[in-house]
């Protein structure tokens, strides 16, 4: 947590904490942290914060980002304690544990960043405050148990009197101020959130209830903003790239999924109205729809990031969202390398795999990490090939140019006008594709996938739910048989054993983390039965202290059946990768 001091010209200075997330510095109100000068601009600059430092990043503000007296651009950069940040005309002094008020005034010519971070007593002062924060988030904990995620900063003993107040202020502000009114009128964003403060802000200082103890005025107005015009606690929590799953179970209950654990949040919406209200804010956008005769939806955010919302009275527990969030910046292949997700020889060989136009299936459980994969392998199609893209609601993030991105349609308020994934399947035959990658296969589109793979799109890509390389293929052959088509076993196990050449297994382990445990090949049928070989696996050797699971990823000995492909392909792949790595394990 990182101690801010704020001086702004005619003002008192003001204190203030930073846990750890992404803040958003400027004029406006919709800021995370509002600075009031006509120097600053309504977006101005940019606070990344995590439990071991701040990096800030200048967003395009008219009066420039300064980093003790240096200019700060674009790309981030790491400010230390003691350090200052001056952003047009306000200077915001960052404390560090050790650091009091007074040494601050004190100082005239700051040390070197790059010293400070590689000083010994900066190393142990990191250390320090990590081990602080981690031993302060270990003990914070609800009745059962489960750890709990500092966002509003308000007493859970405090909350139900805040959702009172929150949902008395809310009836006021549709008396005051029609906001969807307001926004078809052509009211700029800036406008209509500067009217929502306003609003908010003399109504709350109308209310005869006192605050509760903890709870401080900006906050419950910053939570109001949100969820008039903007998508109520989801602000935060989208903001804050570590998260990487949000779980909203009703107005009072928001979990999240941080570094492969649970937690639940101490933030919450005002009534089911308002988790309602932020469902139809993302869905809208998309010409999507959720009510009583359609009360399931699946969507997605503007960066790419997963959505489904289902409602009463399909739940129970009042509307639900579930958000998949996906990175700004997409996972490269180097990062699940240093993740230990795989290794370079199995990313080496995936990549000749594409190289050589091999049909690649990946397989694994929900939430192991299957689109990851895929958004990291389609990043080896070359740029030269026409690739086409068909999902349920878009959120790959291909870098190559020539890329025609289909995104299916669910039917309309009459039942009319849907477009399934298969019916895109067979429309982009018709387009020319060098490569077809399908986000999910589900259902009938995968006899259409198979047959597309059988003639003349090979090196296509897709992915399918299974627990196992075998069980994805006995899957794959439950999803053909739904195609409608009265197939003989045999026949359709031909299919995919002549379309499908490698499946890459990816699991997701007790500990949270994300492994590719298996990359087979399918070598051929013997009678009935389709055969296969691992290239590579994946063995749990044990536990560490903190509970993450170690092992190894290694070779099994196996060459592939298509090794000579390669080779005349010039692709040159050493042999050598594919040595048996294991204990006893022969080449």
């Amino acid at each position: 947590m990182f101690e801010i001091l704020i001086k702004t010209p005619g003002k008192p200075e003001t204190k203030g904490k930073l846990v750890p997330g992404v803040y958003r510095v400027g004029s406006s109100p919709a800021s995370h942290l509002q600075l009031e000068s006509p120097a600053v601009s309504a977006r101005h600059a940019q606070f990344i914060v995590s439990e071991t430092g701040l990096k800030v990043a200048d967003m395009g503000g008219t009066n420039g980002t300064l980093l003790d007296g240096a200019p700060v651009g674009a790309e981030p950069v790491e400010a230390t304690p003691g350090s200052v940040i001056t952003i047009g005309d306000v200077e915001i002094a960052m404390k560090g544990p050790e650091t009091s008020d007074a040494s601050m005034e004190k100082r005239e010519t700051p040390p070197s960043p790059a010293k400070l971070a590689t000083s010994p007593k900066r190393k142990k002062e990191l250390t320090s405050r990590l081990r602080a924060t981690v031993d302060e988030f270990k003990q914070t904990k609800d009745a059962n148990g489960i750890p709990i995620l500092r966002i509003s900063g308000i007493p859970s003993e405090a909350r139900p009197l805040v959702q009172k107040i929150k949902k008395r202020a809310h009836v006021e502000l549709i008396t005051r101020l029609n906001l969807k009114r307001l926004a078809v009128s052509g009211v700029s964003e800036d406008e209509l959130a500067e009217k929502a403060k306003k609003a908010i802000h003399e109504i709350l200082s109308e209310l005869s209830i006192p605050l509760p103890p903890g709870v401080k005025l900006s906050i419950l107005e910053r939570e109001l903003v949100h969820e008039a015009i903007g998508l109520g606690p989801l602000e935060d929590l989208i903001s804050m790239e570590d998260i990487t799953e949000i779980m909203v179970n009703g107005p009072n209950h928001v979990y999240v999924e941080k570094d492969g654990v649970l937690l639940r949040t101490d933030t919450a919406f005002a009534d089911d109205n308002q988790v309602a209200a932020a469902i139809e804010r993302i869905v809208s956008p998309l010409g999507r729809r959720i009510d009583e005769s359609s009360p399931m939806v699946d969507a997605r955010l503007p960066d790419g990031s997963r959505v489904n919302a289902i409602i009463p009275p399909l739940s129970l527990v009042g509307p639900s969202i579930t958000i998949r969030k996906f990175s700004k910046t997409p996972l490269q292949v180097s990062d699940l390398i240093s993740f230990g997700s795989m290794t370079e020889k199995m990313a080496e060989f995936l990549d000749a795999c594409v190289k050589v136009r091999k049909n690649i299936i990946i397989s694994g459980g929900t939430g192991s990490g299957k689109t990851t994969l895929l958004n990291v392998i389609s990043s080896f199609l070359p740029h030269t090939e026409r690739i086409v893209t068909i999902e349920d609601a878009a959120e790959l993030q291909l870098k190559q140019e020539h890329v025609v991105r289909l995104e299916a349609r669910p039917p309309n308020i009459e039942g009319k006008g849907q477009v399934s994934i298969r019916d895109l399947v067979r429309n982009s035959l018709r387009m020319r594709p060098d490569r077809i990658v399908v986000g999910e296969c589900r259902g009938g589109e995968a006899l259409d996938m198979l047959q597309a793979m059988n003639t003349g799109h090979d090196g296509s890509l897709t992915t399918i739910h299974a627990n196992s390389p075998r069980d994805a293929l006995a899957r794959l052959e439950t999803l053909v048989m739904m195609a409608g088509f009265d197939l003989p076993l045999k026949a359709i196990r031909e299919q995919i054993a002549s379309a499908v050449t490698i499946i890459v297994q990816v699991d997701r382990h007790k500990d949270g983390t994300r492994k590719v445990s298996n990359i087979s090949e399918i070598t051929k049928m013997e009678g009935e039965v389709i055969t296969m070989q691992d290239i590579f696996v994946f063995n749990q050797e044990g536990w560490t202290a903190d509970g993450k699971i170690t092992g190894r990823h290694s070779a099994c000995g196996n060459i592939p059946t298509f090794m000579e492909e390669m080779q005349r392909a010039r692709l040159n792949v050493d042999i050598s990768i594919f040595r048996d790595e294991r204990e006893g394990g022969m080449f």
